[in-house]
């Protein structure tokens, strides 16, 4: 299982909050109907022999699991007269109990959580320039009004994706306490920024206006551009491009009407702003810089003149930074360069190999550098005789989690890898770090994660607070206080799921830890990368600058030895007498949500005893006829119908809230009010506003494969209509098909290109500039 998962190259990003698995989550290629498919067993989902033929199976009959253990596969989607799925009764929430003393609560916290994330940036921001100084710059519309409109739109509500060239999740906001802060009443949503002034919102609905451009926008112009937003707008038309969803093409119209002749295609203004909107769409795409000759080649295909002046431009302005990068290159000749002070008897040149040039947005030029530097910091801050008292804990276990503790014993930074089952091991590392009175945390993913890591401990809930939630500890809502300098009261951080890191997150989280503290990342590699820019687990195991230690602890079962395989890139032939793998052939989209429907209403509960709520349905796409909102629709109206009446939501609704781009949380409606929409997340009510509902809560009966990244169901059931077959990859695969514990139905119409993907198609590259941090000496690298 050692594949590093991307999405494929045709793969775009979800719209609100994250990007569809490896396939496009919002927009990608719409799985709209499926091929014949053989009508094959249950077990032979990985025999796709050449040349091999079946009969396709007939519309009233598909080889279906069993509805028990002794009935053949076929029978499982077969209904039963008469019988009907139970419906999830609607929860009706009452309001909280005083409705001053809840405003006042959740503005307090929405206040706190503001303030501590300027105070963190700013703390940053000030030890990087103690260290080396601040990196150097380089209703009723018609016509092209009503197409911004939907674009806009399309990409707020996820119907479309926010990439299509290469999210731009922000750092998980954290106060600064004294103390750890666990409140069980109903929380706000994550606060957003604050709401622009009505004055400017007003000025910016006059200037959209001038250009054709629909007045709804104001709000978002304002919001992007600032106080000044309607000056800015009117300068530089093409600042449009700064709201998502907006392309260049229709930032080009709107400059057309408000400039007239004065509109250019080499307009020195437009240049940069789509220089920064490619830039920000590589950034959706999970790179963190982009070389000089891809970005000058999609600027020349946006219709850009002179690529190379508007990247030019773009740098003198400060909107983005040039890097130079060495290339290792066995055997490649060393370039002289300019300003070798080495000896004075040559020409003054040095000599360096050959280079590469990267251009990027300075977030994630300072993200990628603060990470370099905080890990350097981790592995030199550990005292080296310190590994002794961890000896009788390591005499103690065996196998890789003996080697495990060891290497947490002698070094400050160490590499875990592994499938689900081998998380007994880091979990073992934890039970003996606290035995030593160590003060050691575990940080998972999601709430799901937690859950599962807990039974390896044997406890619950967050056992007494030394089990959180990465978002949960980074906010301060769970685990250890921080000190006056922002870090955490800990001596060992173990972080779990953690291919899940996008590069933000990562530097937030290194720079919290105090000198002489561990770290353990540990992570299954071939599962899908971070839903942001980034990929930090990988680059660090590739680039192997501490300890890896590889678990040899296997999953168990037929779908752990499916999913095993799959890694390794081979799909097959597995023994599954449990039915714990079926394979349900479809012909075309609208059979595949018919049989979706039917397995997840009738045929795995009766059958496995699962009911509906426990089953998650994984599809490679939002859109299409078989994406996550079709089959939502269909589930809801089977589940629990109703007409939609708090903004397309009715209480009992399984929903997929997602309080920040990149994260993606599985709840339930309860009830709305004029508050908003009150949801059930990990046991927790959160509070959504009304004005947030469309862009971060969508129905949840079925997910992309990145949003279902990091949790896990009894039964999981995969949907691969026909045309997903350009989107499938290994690491895409391997993800949707480990959601599972107990049961997995593949909901198949790709036919042989499934056993394709799983051989062929790797994780697609992204451009970092880690793995050259992590080699380059710097302050703080030595």
């Amino acid at each position: 299982m050692s594949t590093e998962p991307e999405p494929p190259s045709t793969t775009e990003n979800t719209g609100p909050g994250t990007p569809d698995d490896a396939p496009p989550a919002e927009g990608s290629p719409e799985t709209d109907s499926a091929a014949a498919t053989a009508d094959e067993p249950a077990r032979k989902l990985s025999e796709p022999t050449a040349g091999e033929t079946a009969p396709e199976p007939s519309a009233a009959e598909a080889t279906d699991p069993g509805p028990t253990a002794d009935e053949p596969a076929r029978k499982l989607s077969e209904p039963t007269a008469g019988e009907t799925a139970p419906e999830p009764s609607a929860a009706d929430g009452t309001d909280p109990g005083s409705a001053a003393e809840e405003s006042a609560r959740k503005l307090s916290e929405a206040e706190a959580e503001l303030a501590a994330q300027k105070l963190e940036r700013e703390r940053i921001e000030r030890r990087r320039a103690e260290k080396q100084g601040p990196i150097p710059a380089g209703t009723k519309l018609s016509g092209k009004a009503a197409d911004l409109l939907a674009a806009v739109r399309a990409v707020e509500s996820g119907e479309k994706p926010t990439a299509t060239v290469f999210a731009d999740p922000e750092p998980a906001p954290r106060r600064t306490v004294t103390e750890p802060v666990r409140r069980p009443q109903p929380v706000a949503a994550e606060p957003a920024a604050t709401a622009p002034a009505p004055d400017t919102v007003e000025a910016v609905r006059r200037v959209l206006a001038g250009g054709g451009a629909p007045e709804t926008l104001a709000p978002q112009v304002a919001a992007a551009l600032g106080e000044g937003a309607a000056e800015a707008l009117g300068e530089d038309p093409w600042q449009l491009l700064r709201v998502p969803g907006v392309r260049p093409e229709q930032a080009d119209g709107f400059a057309r009407a408000l400039l007239g002749a004065e509109c250019a295609p080499d307009d020195e203004r437009r240049g940069r702003a789509v220089t920064v909107w490619l830039l920000e769409q590589a950034a959706l795409a999970g790179h963190t810089a982009l070389e000089l000759p891809a970005l000058t080649a999609a600027l020349a295909q946006r219709g850009v003149p002179d690529a190379d002046a508007a990247v030019q431009s773009t740098l003198a302005e400060g909107e983005a930074l040039a890097f130079q990068d060495a290339i290792e290159e066995p055997g490649a000749a060393p370039v002289r360069t300019a300003g070798s002070e080495e000896s004075e008897e040559e020409d003054d040149t040095e000599e360096t190999g050959p280079v590469r040039v990267l251009v990027g947005l300075e977030q994630y030029a300072l993200a990628e550098e603060s990470l370099a530097d905080g890990l350097a910091r981790v592995v030199n801050s550990v005292a080296k005789e310190t590994s002794t008292p961890w000896e009788p804990a390591a005499a103690s276990a065996s196998g890789s989690t003996a080697e495990l503790i060891r290497a947490v014993a002698g070094h400050g930074l160490v590499l875990h890898t592994g499938g689900e089952a081998a998380r007994a091991e880091p979990a073992a590392l934890l039970a003996a770090a606290r035995s030593l009175g160590l003060r050691a945390v575990a940080a998972c993913h999601t709430p799901d994660g937690r859950r599962r890591l807990a039974t390896h401990l044997g406890t619950a809930g967050d056992g007494d607070g030394f089990l959180v939630t990465l978002p949960g500890l980074l906010s301060g809502a769970e685990g250890p206080c921080r000190d006056t300098e922002g870090a955490f009261a800990l001596d060992l951080l173990i972080v779990l799921d953690a291919p899940q890191l996008d590069v933000e997150t990562a530097a937030m989280l290194v720079e919290s830890l105090p000198d002489g503290a561990r770290l353990v990342l540990s992570g299954d590699p071939a599962l899908l990368w971070s839903a942001g820019p980034g990929r930090v687990f990988a680059d660090l195991l590739a680039a192997r600058v501490c300890p890896q230690v590889a678990s040899r602890t296997p999953d168990p079962g037929p779908l752990g030895e499916l999913v095993s395989g799959v890694g390794i890139g081979e799909l097959n032939q597995v023994e599954a007498p449990g039915k714990e793998i079926v394979i349900v052939p479809v012909r075309d989209a609208g059979e595949a949500v018919h049989r979706t429907v039917q397995l997840v209403a009738d045929s795995v509960p009766r059958a496995f005893g699962i009911p509906a709520e426990q089953t998650v349905v994984v599809t490679p796409g939002h859109g299409g006829a078989a994406g996550t909102r079709a089959l939502n629709a269909a589930l809801k109206e089977r589940l629990n119908p109703g007409p939609g009446r708090f903004g397309g939501f009715d209480p009992g609704d399984r929903i997929a809230y997602s309080p920040a781009p990149g994260r993606t949380v599985p709840g339930r409606v309860v009830t709305a009010d004029a508050e908003g929409l009150h949801l059930s997340c990990a046991g927790a009510t959160v509070v959504v506003p009304k004005e947030r509902v469309e862009q971060s809560v969508r129905h949840g009966w079925a997910l992309t494969a990145h949003q279902a990244a990091g949790s896990r169901w009894p039964a999981a059931v995969v949907v691969l209509p026909g045309d997903a077959a350009q989107v499938l990859s290994r690491p895409w695969v391997y993800t949707a098909f480990s959601r599972a514990e107990r049961h997995l139905s593949v909901v198949h119409g790709v036919e042989q290109a499934l056993a394709g993907a799983v051989a062929e198609v790797t994780a697609k590259p992204r451009t970092t500039r880690l793995p050259v941090l992590l080699r380059t000496p710097g302050p703080g690298r030595g």
